[in-house]
């Protein structure tokens, strides 16, 4: 892997990794990049492992090859401390709850001596906290240049230094981010690079498509209603009536939350025609009639006073925005793109394209640059296309004329370097369930096995006697079957389910059921962070400080980036196999796609995308050399089905467990194991 990431770096283009569990794919990039002396990006999907890279990975890199490299974190801007807003946070109505002042001032302590302004220093607030949004900005409520404290922002320092940096560190949601500001002629946010590296890729896809496309959200509504009060009652009280504009617009916004209907958790609900399916025509059109009617009234009251303050400005622009927004979901959609509604406590609106392939592949291709070449027929240098595409005319020390080479690069370095990595990218070696949806059909592929021996350390067990997973009782079986595990194992299991409801009810069956010995954690009853210190810590028998035995039931996130390295984790339970639901309209607007090109919406979609979600489940189970475990898929369609064995061989080549009897011995074993090794 480092000697084709090598190659792709000299040469340019497109590399696309899959490199499994233990093959050390961080350092197989990190080295051949930092050796190559060319500025490089590196993005990942969460904050976690942008944290690692920068403050682990690559320092440790730098200081063994002695390279005089310099690195960049780079976050969003709601990561960075906001002055500007910090000292107008007093005068919001949401510093009045209690404890917001006390909060306030440990911010504006910790505000005088900060140098990166980073969010994450502070200790003790939460991002959840609703003081979290008054003292960081937002694409929609930043001043930019016109801000009183340009010259001191955190966030503009921030790019400086990723400005003069060697290697950058990102995530994907500020790269996309930075994709739809350039595009809409906002000032450039990344510094270009010849190198970018995308780890943690396979969610590349979801991540773009969230961006590219249109959104409206009640959170948006509450939010500029939040700021126009605090900013009008503050700057220019007595001139407009803020409290009855704004209580317009929060009421408008509630009573189109109401017309969405009553849901139990999040639900999208689909959206081909006038309407999203399941409301009732006239009264969500008059809804959002009313959102857009009170938006035009707010907008008017700004634009009374936008003279007066560079903040009136933006939150005119702002709700201008917003009533564009109300005028394109009050139209029928973009039938080149998917709509739906997603319902919850909020109502957010979406329009995106079906995956990122056509703006994705715009990106990444080559800009080819020979010698001889006219100027008149390169493009524009500070276009997208020349920023994106690795054009040498923004090489440091670069000299205007035609046809010349980077700065102090190789002989023959000149396009543009994408690289891809993830240990999960599909079922098949094309890894066609990547490529196709970002557009890299001319990538350069490859799979790297990972070193650890499966079938000497995990086993995969199908419960055979399991009801069917859509029957009503099926929960309550796998929760049956988990407490039969945990009375041999003593904690040390993970429940993964692939619905939030799976999740509750075995939850509840093993909170009520379980050994008062045992310590059930459930996803959403406590802070996800705690949730995973606490499951790490272990326990149960000859445990040294006397902890409970540990199982997390758990969903969604917990499916990936959850690593428990050691014996704290032995047994990884899966309910049923994730398959799409039926229902959801993205999905089913990319299955309508693929019928159309005459594939088959099972075999080339919801098949691919369960098979990479398994593969992401049972990954969390063997993630050192020494690592024991067993994989249990309460799905008997995984053994009954034909497409089961195509399922089976995307999984870690694990030995097979025939029966309930073999289990139990598995689970007998794997506690010997661990008791002889003075767990």
């Amino acid at each position: 892997m480092a000697m084709a990431v090598s190659r792709t770096v000299q040469e340019g283009g497109q590399l696309v990794v899959e490199a499994g569990t233990g093959t050390g794919k961080t350092y197989a990039y990190l080295v051949p990049v930092l050796l190559s002396g060319q500025r490089a990006l590196v993005s990942t999907a969460t904050k976690a492992l942008q944290d690692q890279l920068f403050s682990r990975d690559i320092p440790r890199l730098v200081e063994v090859l002695g390279l005089p490299i310099r690195v960049a974190l780079l976050k969003g801007r709601g990561n960075y401390l906001c002055l500007h807003r910090m000292e107008q946070a007093r005068h919001s109505p949401d510093s009045a709850q209690p404890g917001a002042q006390k909060a306030l001032a440990k911010i504006e302590t910790w505000a005088q001596s900060t140098r990166s302004g980073d969010m994450a220093e502070l200790t003790g607030l939460d991002e959840r906290s609703s003081l979290w949004p008054l003292v960081t900005s937002t694409r929609d409520n930043c001043l930019g240049s016109t801000c009183p404290r340009y010259r001191a922002c955190h966030v503009n320092l921030a790019r400086k230094e990723a400005m003069a940096a060697d290697v950058v560190v990102i995530n994907h949601h500020l790269f996309f981010a930075d994709m739809a500001v350039r595009e809409s002629g906002v000032a450039e946010l990344l510094p270009t690079v010849r190198v970018t590296v995308f780890d943690e890729a396979h969610q590349l896809n979801e991540i773009g498509v969230n961006f590219l496309g249109q959104q409206l959200s009640t959170v948006q509504l509450h939010e500029l209603v939040r700021d126009a009060l605090g900013t009008g009652l503050q700057l220019a009280r007595g001139l407009v009536d803020w409290q009855a504009l704004s209580a317009a617009l929060e009421k408008a916004a509630r009573d189109w939350r109401l017309a969405a209907g009553m849901h139990r958790g999040s639900v999208r609900l689909r959206w081909t025609g006038q309407h999203p399916e399941g409301v009732a025509p006239d009264e969500w059109s008059d809804a959002l009639q009313a959102v857009s009617s009170a938006l035009v009234d707010l907008q008017n009251g700004l634009d009374m006073v936008s003279e007066l303050a560079p903040d009136f400005q933006r939150l005119g622009e702002r709700t201008r925005e917003l009533v564009q927004r109300a005028t394109l979901f009050a139209q029928t959609p973009n039938p080149e793109g998917v709509r739906w509604a997603e319902v919850s406590a909020q109502l957010r609106l979406i329009e995106s394209p079906l995956d990122i392939a056509q703006a994705f592949s715009a990106l990444t291709r080559s800009v080819p640059v020979t010698p001889g070449s006219a100027p008149e027929t390169l493009p524009d240098p500070d276009s997208l296309e020349a920023l994106m595409a690795g054009d040498p005319r923004h090489a440091a020390g670069h000299v205007a004329t035609a046809g010349n080479a980077p700065s102090g690069a190789a002989p023959g370095v000149g396009q543009r370097a994408w690289v891809f990595t993830s240990a999960t990218l599909g079922d098949e070696p094309s890894l066609r369930w990547f490529t196709e949806p970002c557009g890299l059909s001319s990538a350069e592929v490859m799979q790297v096995n990972s070193p650890f021996d499966y079938a000497q350390q995990a086993a995969l067990y199908v419960p055979p006697h399991l009801p069917r997973p859509g029957d009503p009782g099926h929960a309550t079986q796998v929760a049956r079957l988990v407490l039969e595990a945990l009375a041999i194992l003593g904690g040390r299991t993970l429940v993964l389910t692939t619905t939030l409801n799976a999740m509750r009810s075995i939850g509840e069956h093993l909170q009520a059921q379980g050994d008062s010995s045992l310590e059930v954690l459930v996803q959403g009853q406590s802070p996800k962070r705690r949730l995973m210190e606490r499951f790490r810590q272990g326990g149960g028998q000859g445990d040294a400080q006397g902890r409970a035995g540990c199982v997390l039931v758990a969903s969604a996130s917990f499916w990936e980036g959850f690593d428990v390295p050691g014996d704290a984790l032995q047994l990884v339970v899966i309910d049923k196999l994730p398959f799409p639901p039926p229902g959801d309209p993205l999905f089913e607007a990319r299955s309508q796609r693929i019928t159309l090109q005459g594939k088959s919406a099972f075999a080339d979609h919801a098949l691919p995308e369960a098979a990479v979600s398994l593969k992401q489940g049972a990954g969390r189970l063997i993630r050192n050399e020494t690592d024991r475990g067993i994989l249990v898929v309460c799905d008997n369609r995984l053994s009954t089905m034909s497409y089961g064995r195509r399922l089976v061989r995307g999984l870690p080549p694990m030995r097979r467990l025939e029966d309930h009897a073999a289990f139990l011995e598995a689970l007998r074993q794997l506690t010997t194991d661990a008791t002889s090794c003075g767990l």
